[in-house]
Parts: C-alpha cells; structure tokens; sequence
C-alpha cells in the first residue's frame, strides 16, 4: 500500500510538489491558509510550469484541519519559518501524522523538532528552485536533487519508504550527515537567495555583476567558516563542493569564478523566495537564513559582517524603508565595513 502523504504549505515548493505527486497518482493532500490559493487547486486545478512543460492539476487541498482525513504517513513541511507552530501544532493535537519531513529554507529544523520530537522528524533538503506566481499558479525553474536523512544518520526503513514519495519529485539522495547538507544549503540560500533579495535578481543576473560576484564570494565563505568552527562536515550541493567557493585570496578566485559560473548554469534562473516575499509585500524568513549564519557566528566568536548586512537591508526592505536594488550591492559593502 502507498504511504499517505500530507503537503503542509502549497506556496512554491509545495506546490510543485503536490503537483507532481498527484500526477503520479500518490495518495496525497494538501492543506494552505490561502483559501483562494485552495480554492483554484481544488477547480480548476493548479497550473504548473515546469521548465519547458505546463500543467493544469486538480488537487485534494484545504485550508482547515478539520477537514483532513487522516492519518497521513508523511507531512511534507515547506511551510515558511514564521508559519512553522501554527501549521504543526493541529496536526500533532489530532494526531494526523506519522513522520515529519522539514523541507523548508534556513535553520528550522530544531524549531520543529521541538515541536514534533526526534523520532518523528526527518530533514530533508530540496536544491532546485520555484517561484509562486499567486493563487493557484507555480513554477518549477531549476532541476536538482532532494537530499533526506534521519536526525542520527543511518539507512532507515522509513527513510526508504518516503524516497518512494519523493522519487516522483526530484531525484533523492540519503545523507548519513544530514546536517551537513542542511548547511551546505543554508550556504547556497544565504548567499545566493540574500543577494537576490538584496538586488531584486535571479541568482545569475547578480552573478553576472562584478561586485555581485565578490559579495558571493565573501558571503559564502563567511558561512562556510562558521560550519566549520561548528564542526559540520558540509556536504556537496547543487553539484559543487562548498570549498570550491570559498576565496579568501585572489590564487583561489579563478577556480572559484569557475565553480560559479557552472553552478549558475544549473541554477541561475531561481529567484530567492525571500524576493518573492518582498514583492507581495510580506515578511521574509531572513532572520533563519542570512539571520542563521550570525546567530551561529557569535556563538562561535567570529565576525559575519555580510550576512548581517544582507538582514539589516533586507528587514528595512520588509518595512517600505528601503527597495531591492542594484545600488544596495554598494550599502552591503558599505554597511559591513562598519560591522
């Protein structure tokens, strides 16, 4: 019998996701707050672009606990950060779900963990991309894998039984040190969907700039060095191992610019969720993703003057103070230098 999947949040990623399951013909719902987002899911359908290819799908969503018919194998988390209690909290009181699967942006997994327990959660990672155009319409613009692991590693039944969902999706890979993908993608997140947020681009658009270019550089490796004072083992993501972007001297810049310049190939056409955010006029979940690199800074005693500067713009962009811009490029650098 196929597992029983529940998609908490059918924004972007969810979307996709719900999407493709449906298609496949797994047993899934899906439930969102947007009651016109589930509204056109429901009838007509939500119509998906994926790549080169465009679909209309009818989909099981809805907007009210109450009205799930449980119990579900899986929950697939791609609620954003801000949303994360109020979106588990009725699940766990109703006892609807087995296993947890964070598949979010940022450091949310421990946020989540405290809610559901460690035996109910796995972390999973998704490296490709997806824009929400707005009720009942998303988009699938990069493809890559799905990264999942169990908390303590190892090779689990259950992890086995929900590769079976997510083959559907992406192709899947198990990590035996799912931390270490879950920061390799906090990496990519603070660095690419920070600058993106910052200068209102796609990932290669920014990186196409000169000065977009060195802030990526200066950004990752900021990150990268507080992962390493952690003590996490980072994995490869998106295709690149992260030291392969890490420039701390000009010997290491043309390996780097390299390295960037095939991983844009893959996925230069994403555009940060944090941007999409911006653009609707909505909180951003900046403070767990460039906010997650300085948290874990100070803890180690090293400086992240980027990535706080990616949250001081990015927070004054939630409040109309400021607009995403190429000229903000030039306040990062002007902000960090007095960090």
């Amino acid at each position: 019998m196929s597992a029983r999947v529940l998609v908490v949040g059918a924004g972007a990623l969810g979307g996709v996701m719900a999407a493709k399951l449906t298609r496949a013909g797994r047993d899934v719902s899906v439930i969102d707050a947007n009651i016109a987002h589930v509204a056109q899911m429901n009838s007509p359908g939500l119509r998906v672009n994926v790549i080169d290819d465009e679909w209309l799908v009818p989909i099981n969503a809805v907007s009210d606990v109450a009205d799930l018919e449980g119990p579900f194998d899986f929950a697939l988390l791609t609620v954003k950060s801000l949303f994360i209690k109020a979106a588990i909290q009725p699940l766990l009181d109703r006892d609807l779900v087995g296993t947890y699967v964070s598949l979010g942006n940022g450091l949310v997994q421990d946020r989540i963990q405290e809610l559901t327990g460690p035996e109910r959660l796995v972390i999973g990672t998704v490296s490709w991309g997806a824009t929400n155009f707005g009720p009942g319409h998303v988009a699938q613009t990069t493809i890559a894998p799905i990264s999942i692991g169990e908390i303590h590693g190892g090779l689990t039944d259950r992890l086995r039984n929900l590769a079976d969902v997510l083959e559907v999706i992406a192709e899947v890979h198990y990590s035996d040190r799912i931390y270490g993908q879950v920061w390799a993608k906090l990496l990519l997140n603070s660095t690419f969907s920070g600058l993106s947020a910052v200068t209102g681009l796609v990932y290669g658009d920014v990186c196409a700039l000169p000065q977009g270019r060195e802030l990526a550089f200066k950004l990752w490796t900021e990150g990268y060095d507080v992962a390493r004072a952690l003590g996490i083992d980072l994995d490869e993501v998106a295709g690149v191992d992260p030291l392969d972007l890490v420039v701390r001297d000009s010997a290491e810049l043309p390996h780097a610019n390299c390295t960037l310049d095939e991983l844009m190939a893959r996925i230069g056409q994403t555009k940060a969720s944090m941007l999409q955010d911006l653009e609707k006029g909505a909180l951003t979940e900046v403070d767990v993703i460039n906010g997650g690199v300085v948290e874990n800074a100070r803890r180690m005693n090293l400086p992240s003057p980027y990535n706080s500067s990616v949250v001081e713009i990015v927070h004054s962009c939630e409040k109309d103070k400021l607009m995403p811009g190429v000229s903000n490029l030039t306040l990062m650098d002007e902000l960090a230098g007095g960090l």
